[in-house]
């Protein structure tokens, strides 16, 4: 009999066009050997030329997504992503606090084509969800939201600061935690318009490998990969910035 495969929720909003949210979640999650489970935050119309529409779903359908699965099923790891108001990330924050798993937080406030999907008033609650997460994975300009590297520094929080939405021919991915030396990654950069979805394709890979007993270093490393090569196998869809091919890649 084969080994379970590890269980992985994933709480963040839906993407309509399939190549990011909870959509890309689920394949990466699936790809990697995981069993994916989801509460959604929010139903959004979306393509890859942009968002056209967002309905964030009460704190309270988000809560009872939350606790059906963990009731019944249960949760090696998590990872959220677009949490759609303050009252709903205030709701995930109280319900994770106390798990005892790795968490994996995308702070998603801008999504690849532009368009924000979160308010200030949301951002002032990711204050308590980076003290709860294992690991905070923000791109620069939600680095840079979030007041950079001494703001970062006095939350005392562990990060990757990723580089992707930086200049230049090398991305540079920076894995910060207290009292320990900073560990960086660096990869020529794979010049291509179809991204949308790497931010919640890279945290939901690192939760599913955190949840298969991978250190975090070693994690990191590994969904970088399958980062990486499902932006070579992208399809080609969408006359915008177009989905990844998680189809394509097994993560081995």
């Amino acid at each position: 009999m084969s080994a379970r495969p590890p269980r992985i929720l994933a709480i963040a909003g839906s993407d309509s066009s399939g190549g990011a949210g909870i959509q890309a979640d689920i394949k990466t999650i699936t790809m990697l050997g995981g069993y994916a489970m989801t509460a959604i935050t929010a139903v959004t119309a979306q393509n890859t030329r942009g968002v056209s529409a967002v309905e964030p779903l009460s704190p309270d359908m988000v809560a009872a997504q939350i606790d059906a699965c963990m009731e019944d099923i249960g949760v090696e790891a998590v990872k959220i992503g677009m949490l759609g108001s303050a009252d709903i990330a205030e709701v995930v924050a109280d319900r994770l606090e106390d798990l005892g798993r790795p968490i994996v937080f995308d702070p998603v406030m801008v999504a690849t084509s532009g368009a924000a999907l979160a308010d200030e008033a949301t951002i002032h609650v990711f204050e308590w969800l980076m003290e709860i997460a294992t690991l905070t994975t923000p791109n620069v300009p939600e680095f840079q939201a979030l007041g950079g590297a001494d703001a970062m520094a006095k939350r005392g929080v562990a990060y990757l600061a990723k580089g992707g939405d930086s200049d230049g021919p090398m991305v540079e991915d920076r894995l910060v935690r207290p009292s320990t030396d900073d560990v960086v990654w660096s990869d020529a950069r794979i010049v291509t318009r179809h991204t949308h979805g790497t931010g919640c394709t890279l945290s939901s890979a690192i939760a599913t490998l955190l949840a298969s007993g991978l250190p975090l270093h070693d994690a990191i490393t590994k969904a970088r990969r399958f980062v990486r090569d499902a932006l070579k196998a992208a399809p080609g869809y969408g006359g915008g910035n177009g989905p990844l091919g998680h189809h394509a890649v097994r993560g081995d």
